[in-house]
């Protein structure tokens, strides 16, 4: 297929821009009868895909269309979410909720040695490529995986082909590509295109995928001021060079820069969005690289109710906590894990290693403060400490407060990445 790319840093791309984008796109393929959309869930709110799926929708009248989020481990949306993110638009049979843990098959995988190399030894498993079996014996014609490029803990620079071994993968390959990263370190993660996860879904994507599945990948690079969502890029190919383009403009535009670290990180997190830390703590991966020493974080949660998206995650979070990779680790090679990888890599992602505090604050009737210190963050009560902190009137960046106290206030951590530059 010819791949489309556009790029509007300045205005942004419009929405005339982008219908004839994916105008173009579908030009290039006739007599389509059946097709499947993998756009992101409503963790994903400021990525533009719930708009693209619309609109590729309607263009595709006529074409028997079904939708399934890329959920990965997280919960199915609500009707509440569906309606925020698809509208009336996308009829709710359509929709097809993926399970991570029964709708996957093998396609393969990627050999022990490669892992081993990727991970200069620290990883050396082999690991099993899944997806959901609706991409190898659904009968679509065309895959469209819709998604946004931006930073991200555990591959770098999220989607592309994570869009599809993470969003519609299944247990053995979501773990042990989580555990790969978390071994390797988050900081040789966090923005870098080439991490080491990415290595390894590149592996599965040349020898499982290209030329095997009709997949194609719309990809998108936005910024939000507000409530306010600007689209500034849009990528579509099956090759890797869409999301190459699409990362660059994302460290580009989603990572900012800091010529000195804070004392105190005080990060929101919209409750409609993240409910839960294992997703919440995109407040934690995004900012921790410009926390001071003996610092602290500040995460308001006024929408934090569990730690896991799933039973399985959340029983695993409450029974081992967010303490530090060594204990996490030592727990790893005692086999506390099996399994179940990805809670280890969670976990080790979620601490601080001691170099600052973490404060969660929540509202009790939510997520009480007794479990929020068993797992090793501290606790402050939402209510009272926006009457300091207060998320809506803070400014994006330094503020000083009436009393003197300086803070960096990050309002939409999902969407970007904050680094110290020292």
């Amino acid at each position: 297929m010819k791949e489309l790319f556009l790029t509007e840093e300045q205005n942004g791309v419009s929405r005339g821009q982008l219908e004839g984008m994916l105008d173009e796109l579908l030009a290039q393929y006739s007599s389509l009868k059946k097709v499947l959309i993998i756009p992101p869930d409503y963790t994903r709110c400021y990525s533009y895909a719930g708009i693209i799926t619309q609109i590729l929708y309607k263009k595709l009248n006529g074409v028997h269309v079904d939708v399934m989020p890329a959920l990965g481990t997280h919960m199915p949306m609500s009707e509440e979410e569906l309606n925020m993110f698809f509208g009336d638009v996308i009829p709710r049979e359509r929709i097809i909720i993926h399970h991570w843990q029964t709708d996957t098959v093998r396609l393969g995988y990627v050999p022990a040695e490669v892992c081993a190399e990727i991970s200069g030894g620290l990883f050396p498993e082999q690991i099993d490529v899944e997806v959901n079996h609706l991409l190898v014996d659904g009968g679509y014609d065309l895959i469209l995986s819709v998604g946004q490029v931006v930073p991200h803990e555990v591959v770098g620079m999220a989607n592309y082909s994570k869009n599809i071994f993470v969003g519609t993968g299944g247990r053995e390959m979501i773990n042990k590509s989580h555990m790969l990263s978390a071994i390797c370190g988050l900081e040789k993660a966090l923005g870098e295109r080439d991490s080491p996860a990415r290595k390894a879904y590149d592996y599965a994507q040349q020898h499982f995928i290209d030329g095997k599945i009709p997949l194609v990948y719309i990809q998108t690079v936005t910024t939000a001021e507000g409530e306010d969502v600007t689209l500034r890029g849009i990528y579509i190919g099956q090759s890797r060079k869409p999301f190459e383009n699409a990362a660059e403009l994302s460290q580009k535009l989603n990572i900012i820069h800091l010529d000195r670290r804070a004392k105190k990180v005080v990060t929101y997190l919209e409750p409609t969005e993240l409910k839960t830390t294992w997703v919440g703590n995109k407040g934690v991966y995004r900012t921790r690289m410009i926390v001071d020493d003996g610092g602290e974080l500040i995460v308001l949660g006024p929408g934090i109710r569990a730690f896991g998206e799933n039973d399985e995650m959340d029983a695993m979070t409450r029974k081992y906590g967010y303490k530090g990779t060594p204990y996490v680790l030592d727990l790893y090679r005692k086999g506390a894990f099996e399994g179940k990888l990805m809670s280890a890599a969670h976990l080790m992602q979620g601490s601080s290693e001691g170099r600052f505090t973490i404060t969660y604050a929540t509202k009790p009737e939510l997520m009480s403060r007794e479990e929020i210190e068993s797992v090793g963050y501290n606790w402050a009560d939402y209510d009272e400490i926006t009457k300091r902190y207060d998320p809506f009137k803070l400014k994006e960046g330094w503020n000083v407060l009436d009393d003197g106290e300086e803070i960096y206030f990050v309002g939409k951590p999902a969407i970007g990445l904050w680094k110290y530059d020292g």
